[in-house]
């Protein structure tokens, strides 16, 4: 499993100093500032039960393996916030670019709808983009075992994740395919590699606490990114399937 084998590849642990949830994301801050998306929409926030902050954070980190969403979401962020990333082997790639490198004239998968997924269009022979909320054009996320064995480029929600999904969806993709993890939930960790994938776009935060009132207000990734306190990193393996 993706998650045990981050969760493994960690040394040390961090005493939490806050926790704070929100609408789209959760936060926890250690020894970084991690976060995941909150897939419980329909609740006005995750209630971070004043229990978690009594835990260490790999505590914490280890509810990501569970079944309950809300869990799983905080233990995410916890998991993010452990990581030491080696920025030293990261770029400022943008994840919509690597896509059009490797996808143009063929097939891509998208598990979950990105804001630049209409400029993807013209450039991919077939673009699938599958998302739970669907919106005009997507299909839905059973289609991924349709279309996922038929793709060339494959980029899947670091929110799979959080339900746990993206076991189903990595076998689901041809072994010559290129397979990016992308968005604010993805671990910037090179144990990703491992399980076939290629590049893990991710983000560090900068400034935690200019951060936190935007999560805790319920902000969007883009409002996030648009504050400047968000630097979006992309990890590549040292060898690209597929060029």
């Amino acid at each position: 499993m993706v998650l045990e084998a981050v969760l493994d590849s960690i040394k040390g642990d961090f005493s939490i100093k806050r926790i704070v949830s929100g609408l789209r994301f959760n936060a926890v801050l250690s020894r970084n500032c991690g976060i995941a998306a909150s897939l419980h929409r329909d609740t006005p926030h995750l209630s971070a039960k004043f229990e978690f902050k009594s835990c260490s954070t790999m505590e914490l980190a280890k509810l990501s393996c569970s079944s309950d969403i809300e869990k799983a979401s905080l233990g995410v962020a916890a998991l993010n916030s452990l990581i030491k990333v080696d920025e030293a082997r990261c770029s400022q790639d943008n994840a919509s670019e690597i896509i059009k490198k490797h996808g143009r004239n063929k097939n891509v998968s998208i598990i979950g709808h990105f804001p630049f997924t209409e400029d993807l269009k013209p450039v991919a022979q077939n673009l699938w983009v599958m998302e739970k909320n669907k919106k005009p054009g997507d299909f839905s996320e059973e289609d991924a075992e349709k279309y996922l064995p038929l793709s060339h480029v494959v980029a899947i929600s670091g929110t799979t994740l959080i339900n746990h999904t993206i076991e189903r969806l990595l076998e689901l993709c041809p072994a010559e395919s290129v397979v990016l993890v992308l968005g604010g939930s993805s671990p910037l960790s090179p144990v990703l590699f491992d399980f076939g994938i290629d590049y893990i776009s991710g983000c560090r935060i900068m400034d935690a606490e200019a951060v936190f009132p935007l999560i805790a207000g319920g902000a969007t990734f883009r409002e996030i990114k648009k504050s400047g306190k968000v630097r979006l990193l992309t990890m590549a393996r040292e060898k690209i399937k597929g060029g």
